[in-house]
């Protein structure tokens, strides 16, 4: 399956100022947040992402530019819904809370269980077909992530972490430990997104595939951002993630799409080698 691409980064070329959460335009400027989940659908992308990843109570206030927190997360989730109707999935993102654990931090397990149980159940009633739990760097979140989706929803749960290029998060786990703990606690899928690029995807995944059963996901950002004349720029083309794309698939990726820096046409050329692969 080919999934989308950035919405963050992709919402800022189209004038989304710096700084300012996503989630805002589901209300504010929807034709911009419909326009950017037609143009995956357009490039080919069979699964797309709802602009809700910072949506839970835990990192997002209660109310946000004046609009409360729910209905900036239950019109994101409406407005893929419109665009992909009956013919691609719809899946919901819940992010990190930005917040770190007990007993690194002082945020319970429980609390953030709450909190994305919370946000699970908003999506669900507002039409999601997959809950997407994604760039996660502590085990012990992801669980708590994945434990409150499954609490207040029936859907599959999705879940993919950020890794650097030996293939651990930023709090040291090994993506092998973490593919078997996500698949006893009944998630559908695991994976790899963000990080630190393509390369880093890639031994994330060779690590999974060896120690789970488990579909895999690989969405890698477009390469490593530099800042040229001021503005930000990722050094991945198109074509460069075809390849990659391929060598995702050639190790058995199920779920292949892109994070931040990438555009409609990184899925194009992602799917073009996913077709190619199945011919």
């Amino acid at each position: 399956l080919v999934c989308d691409g950035a919405i963050g980064t992709y919402l800022q070329a189209r004038g989304l100022p710096g700084g300012t959460p996503p989630e805002l335009w589901n209300i504010e400027q929807p034709d911009e947040v419909r326009a950017l989940h037609r143009a995956y659908l357009e490039a080919g992308s069979q699964i797309l992402t709802t602009n809700t990843f910072s949506g839970n109570r835990l990192r997002m206030p209660d109310t946000l530019g004046g609009h409360p927190r729910a209905e900036l997360v239950r019109r994101g989730v409406e407005l893929a819904r419109e665009v992909a109707g009956d013919s691609v999935w719809v899946a919901a993102s819940m992010g990190p809370t930005g917040r770190l654990l007990e007993p690194y931090g002082d945020l319970s397990c429980d609390l953030a269980e709450e909190a994305y149980a919370e946000q699970a159940e908003i999506m669900a009633e507002a039409g999601a077909d997959i809950i997407l739990i994604e760039t996660m760097s502590d085990v012990l979140e992801a669980r708590a992530a994945l434990l409150g989706a499954q609490r207040a929803t029936s859907l599959s749960v999705f879940v993919t972490f950020a890794f650097d290029e030996a293939g651990r998060t930023m709090m040291g786990s090994p993506a092998s430990e973490i593919s078997r703990e996500m698949q006893a606690l009944g998630a559908a899928a695991v994976g790899a997104n963000c990080g630190a690029g393509p390369a880093a995807v890639l031994v994330a995944l060779t690590q999974m595939g060896r120690a789970t059963s488990l579909p895999l996901i690989g969405q890698p950002n477009a390469g490593v951002p530099r800042l040229e004349a001021g503005e930000t720029v990722w050094d991945s083309t198109p074509d460069e993630f075809a390849e990659h794309a391929r060598r995702l698939i050639d190790i058995g990726a199920r779920v292949i799409g892109a994070c931040c820096g990438s555009t409609p046409a990184h899925i194009r050329a992602i799917r073009t080698a996913v077709d190619a692969a199945r011919a």
